[in-house]
């Protein structure tokens, strides 16, 4: 269920792209099939089981993977799935086919639910963090889906960094917790909860990050800033799933930990505190969704409260309202979306007279806004009543409770009223609004939820069993009797309880005028303002402490770093002296062939402190380079060898690359003091390391691990030890460096195409604009006329034609700059080094080679070939974009890594095979190999990106300088002098 989230989330864009926005209705499969299937649990619950699974992740670190689904679990999933499927169906009228990131948005939504199911299902404290901060990160995404608006990416990052700092502090306070439980399953804590000091501070820890969450005082400021979201997004995220999280989290511990002072205290104040201040702000409100933002804030306060209580009775309340308040708010932010479309405002001071011009949506929002101000017959009312009955016979903290709880939903039933005046009633001094009537589609999924909450009362004791499941594991509070969900309780204190709210709450919508005016006299801190401000401030401190450590200087930070490194390490070689230990001669060398790479890498080191041209450096730094590959193949290591050799002619082409945008000499010849100096620490730091890696290696007192190798490489299938080593016995360190060098290809590609201006506008359905002239033709060619195409469409086919050239892009370069026997040779040696690195692939798990060798000599092709042709012949042979490339690499890697844990006994489990293929012989497969060919297409797909971004970008750039010089300096002037680097 969880997994098949995940796998349409990633085809989601494909799916919108073909359908458009009817896509949202096929996503809605997903969540909707998990509805039905937790309906079908429902029966096992009500017997009193629970539906468990786990699998063995990592047991030297206590790290598993469960589930567990129990009546709260259950009634999580169900409003997590079932209010997701209702939203993604209502983004189908809510979207228009033209949506830009309507793809992107799509794949982040299923992503997130299925993030947010692994939440509420999860039964390790670890793992339920890792899905905590996916909702955090998809969140993010989610909020800032319209990434042109400033606001808009404003309010994503401060919902960002408030629930991040939340969550790191729930981290520790789990950490705590698991330790001084002695495990991180959920299940078994809560059976055996520990005790102490120590668990009360982890307590403390983790209600902060569920307060975050959840929007409460003092991190509220997240959640109206939020609202700048797409109303699905606010329907989904701020009703029924995001903001659940941590009032999820406060009742999944609860029946663990009834009686902490520190959680139900927190629980407590808190929750009442956010729950009056949340409804004083919605009052003062002029845009629908902020009063449905403060209202929620209200709500989520309540929740919390109640379900942090610690007894029964306010756990089955809390439950029941966890579910009244999905039913009511959900559609409540769905009508604003539709009134948004219909009338194109959200101002309640520029909507009149709705009410009749759309009566669906009005007798819609009437039943939801009915629920959320607890009026009978509305499952709200049902409990509200329930909530109010649980503090009615307890001590002097059960009544400041209740009388904060009554003050609270008095706010609640005003700022009902306020939202059904504001939108749909006539205002004398507005015209009535015109709209156009909304769908059956689009209102549908409202009203359904609306309805819902309408049946919810009159058959609320039918829920009752269910809910009572997960209330029968919090003690009753002394003195108490077992309460149950029901319509009616009969004429007791919370029925005139009620009663005074709703009264209450009239009296204030009828002096709304003062109420405003109140609340703006009285509004002394403005928690956005206050944010702000920290940032601000914190930034300013970074400035300083920026500007006082780090003077721009490369040469200064290596040194510190360096000094640093020799100071702390050599001071413990010398104050415990290692040579006084038992260790074997001193070997200078195993054969005397080894002195000339040495002599050759001590030489090129020296030497490159004294050179002035960049490029001469360059070319000694990649010798000694050249000299350390040939040192590791005169000790037997030829797969090192090979990587050295193939790392450092790529390194040396990237670098003339870069150079062509520096000056050709260093900018000023160092002192001689400070050559001395750089000379010193490189000799310190070089003895230093020499010398601990001799004691450590010679200081060896157990038999070498390397031993076990050939078996190990033997049980993997394979006769390459290095290979094995790094696609099997180590393949975990693979993955982690095959990420990094997909990150650092995305950093390198953000920071050469970044614009700093703001790029042209281009209309819908396009590519990109073109900022270069496009080449002139050549030998005798004429000119393809464009007929003033000057944008690249989304769909462009081209029909290829044969022109006779060795390479057809190189006719874009000067002729003063190609090479007819270059071009010929690139053309004549791509298909043969391609053909060879296909053969390292083939052959690496038994031989000389591997994905990672393969994938750089298949780059070399393409770095010759573009070095021959230029920019344009490699956007003709590379027609691949690298970031394809990168992005199958990895997910080839990573599905195999999880194929191993889905199909075998432990993720990144390998396996092999022999085929017989008759004449063919009989190939050795293995799944590491496909494993390398996930590595092979990364490391292809990174050296695309590179010479795309330091080469062909960097091409352009300086074709763009050139023509502005040609331009500044007018016509008839002479043609600048070619750029030489030497």
């Amino acid at each position: 269920m969880l997994i098949a989230h995940f796998i349409v989330a990633a085809i989601a864009p494909l799916l919108v792209r073909l359908w458009g926005r009817n896509a949202f209705l096929a996503l809605a499969v997903v969540p909707g099939v998990s509805t039905v299937w937790a309906l079908f649990q429902i029966p096992t619950i009500l017997n009193g089981g629970a539906l468990s699974g786990s699998v063995e992740w990592a047991p030297a670190f206590s790290l598993r993977l469960g589930l567990y689904m129990d009546a709260l679990g259950l009634v999580m999933t169900l409003i997590a799935a079932g209010v997701g499927t209702l939203i993604l169906v209502y983004c189908a009228r809510y979207f228009s086919d033209s949506e830009p990131g309507l793809g992107r948005f799509a794949g982040v939504f299923v992503a997130f639910a299925g993030a947010m199911l692994g939440l509420v299902l999860a039964d390790d404290l670890i793992q339920l963090f890792v899905y905590w901060e996916l909702t955090t990160v998809f969140s993010y995404l989610l909020i800032g889906h319209s990434t042109e608006l400033k606001e808009s990416r404003r309010a994503a990052m401060t919902a960002l960094t408030v629930t991040t700092f939340g969550g790191l502090t729930m981290l520790v306070g789990m950490i705590v917790l698991g330790e001084a439980a002695g495990t991180y399953v959920i299940s078994e804590i809560v059976a055996a909860p520990p005790g102490g000091l120590i668990v009360e501070v982890s307590l403390g820890l983790i209600m902060i990050g569920a307060m975050s969450k959840s929007a409460l005082f003092p991190f509220s400021l997240w959640l109206p800033a939020a609202m700048r979201a797409p109303t699905p997004v606010s329907g989904y995220l701020h009703a029924a799933a995001m903001v659940k999280a941590g009032v999820y989290l406060v009742a999944r511990l609860t029946p663990a930990f009834p009686d902490s002072a520190v959680w139900t205290s927190m629980a407590l104040l808190f929750g009442v505190l956010t729950m009056i201040l949340g409804g004083w702000k919605a009052l003062r409100q002029y845009d629908l969704k902020l009063v449905l933002a403060y209202g929620t804030i209200s709500q989520l306060g309540f929740l919390i409260a109640l379900l942090g209580t610690g007894t029964r009775a306010a756990a089955l309340a809390g439950i029941a309202m966890l579910i009244g308040h999905s039913l009511f708010k959900a559609p409540l932010f769905l009508v604003v979306g539709v009134i948004d479309h219909s009338t194109g405002t959200r101002d309640v001071r520029e909507l009149s007279g709705l009410r009749r011009s759309m009566p669906g949506t009005f007798w819609t929002t009437i039943i939801a806004l009915a629920s959320m101000a607890g009026l009978p017959p509305m499952l709200g009312f049902a409990t509200k009543e329930l909530a109010f009955g649980a503090y009615t016979h307890g001590g002097t903290t059960d009544v400041l409770v209740l009388v904060g709880m009554v003050v609270g939903s008095t706010l609640t039933v005003a700022y009902s009223l306020r939202f059904l005046w504001g939108a749909f009633f006539d205002k004398p001094e507005v015209t009535p609004t015109p709209v156009h009537a909304p769908g059956p589609l689009f209102l549908a999924p409202a009203a359904l939820m609306a309805g819902l909450s309408l049946i919810g009362g009159p058959l609320s004791h039918l829920v009752d069993p269910l809910l009572a499941r997960y209330a029968d594991t919090v003690p009753l509070a002394p003195g108490s009797y077992e309460t149950h969900l029901a319509l009616w309780h009969g004429f007791e204190l919370p029925l005139l309880l009620s009663a005074v709210c709703v009264i209450g709450g009239l009296i204030l919508f009828r002096v709304r005028g003062a109420v405003v005016w109140l609340g703006a006299r009285t509004s002394f801190v403005e928690p956005e303002r206050v944010y702000r401000r920290m940032l601000a401030s914190l930034e300013n401190l970074a400035l300083q402490v920026t500007g006082g450590t780090q003077r721009g200087s490369l040469p200064v930070y290596l040194g510190t770093i360096l000094v640093s490194l020799v100071v702390a390490a050599g001071w413990w070689v010398v104050s415990e002296p290692l040579w006084d230990g038992d260790y074997p001669p001193v070997r200078l060398w195993d054969t005397p062939v080894e002195v000339i790479p040495a002599v050759i890498i001590a030489g090129t080191a020296l030497l490159t402190l004294f050179v002035r041209r960049r490029l001469f450096a360059v070319i000694l730094v990649g010798t000694g380079g050249y000299g350390v590959g040939a040192l590791f193949y005169i000790l037997g290591s030829p797969d090192l060898a090979l990587t050295q050799f193939l790392v450092e002619t790529v390194s040396l082409v990237v670098f003339v690359l870069v150079l062509r945008r520096f000056p050709s000499h260093f900018s000023s010849p160092a002192l001689r003091g400070r050559r001395v100096w750089n000379l010193a620490i490189g000799g310190a730091l070089g003895v230093l390391v020499a010398t601990m890696s001799w004691f450590a290696l010679a200081g060896r007192k157990e038999p070498s691990i390397a031993e076990l190798y050939p078996a190990a490489a033997e049980e993997a299938g394979g006769y390459n030890i290095v290979s094995v080593l790094l696609v099997d016995v180590r393949a975990w360190d693979t993955m982690g460096e095959i990420s990094v060098l997909a990150a650092a290809a995305a950093g390198v590609a953000s920071l050469m195409f970044v614009r700093r201006t703001q790029p042209r506008k281009a209309p819908g359905g396009v590519m990109a604009v073109s900022v270069t002239s496009s080449p002139q033709p050549s030998g005798g060619q004429a000119r393809i006329d464009l007929g003033g195409l000057t944008m690249a469409p989304s769909d462009l086919h081209i029909r290829p034609q044969w022109n006779h050239a060795w390479l057809p892009g190189a006719d874009a370069l000067p002729t003063e700059r190609r090479s007819v026997i270059f071009e010929v040779v690139s053309r004549f040696l791509f298909p043969v080094v391609m053909i060879i690195s296909v053969y390292l692939l083939l052959t690496g798990h038994g031989a000389v080679g591997g994905g990672f060798a393969a994938g750089i000599v298949a780059g070399l092709a393409f770095i010759v070939r573009y070095l021959a042709g230029g920019r344009f012949e490699l956007y003709n042979t590379a027609w691949v974009q690298p970031g394809v490339l990168i992005g199958a690499g990895l997910a080839i890697s990573t599905g195999i890594a999880l194929g191993g844990a889905i199909f075998g006994s432990e993720v990144l489990a390998g396996g092999d095979v022999h085929l017989d293929l008759w004449i063919l012989g009989e190939p050795h497969l293995t799944v590491s190999l496909f494993f390398d060919i996930g590595v092979y297409l990364l490391v292809i797909g990174l050296i695309l990106d590179i010479l795309r971004s330091l080469g062909a970008r960097i091409d352009e750039q300086i074709e763009r300088d050139a023509a502005r010089a040609r331009a500044a300096a007018g016509p008839g002037a002479p043609e600048p002098a070619e750029e030489v680097i030497s």
